[in-house]
């Protein structure tokens, strides 16, 4: 759940009006979706391209959040981070990942997931 909130930025700014912080994660455009059950390795998720994660959740956005959401745990466990979990953080390491995929969507989507994790991850002393 703390992973979502950094992660809430991803496609959607933070909602406006006071509800469960769950329900402003989401992105917008997958408000009628669900995500579809996991149908991936880590590595196939590792080793996928931003163009092949998007097909690989079935042109999904709520499934392809959980994709982001899972590479973006393991960066920060793999880095020993901490990621800060307030909106604006979020919003910003999701405004970072929507534009570097976008970008170039032959790019491993784990490298774009990894460089925003870095940017605003802080060291986990519980990790050492």
């Amino acid at each position: 759940m703390k992973m979502r909130m950094m992660l809430a930025g991803v496609v959607m700014a933070a909602a406006t009006v006071a509800v469960p912080m769950h329900a402003q994660i989401a992105p917008a455009s997958a408000a009628n979706q669900t995500a579809a059950k996991q149908t991936w390795t880590t590595e196939q998720l590792i080793e996928s391209t931003v163009h092949q994660a998007w097909l690989l959740s079935g042109k999904n956005e709520a499934t392809f959040f959980e994709m982001v959401t899972q590479l973006a745990e393991i960066s920060a466990q793999n880095r020993g981070l901490k990621l800060p979990e307030s909106e604006a953080a979020g919003r910003r390491v999701g405004e970072m990942i929507k534009v570097a995929a976008k970008r170039d969507t032959d790019q491993l989507l784990y490298a774009v997931v990894d460089q925003a994790v870095k940017t605003v991850g802080k060291p986990d002393p519980a990790a050492k």
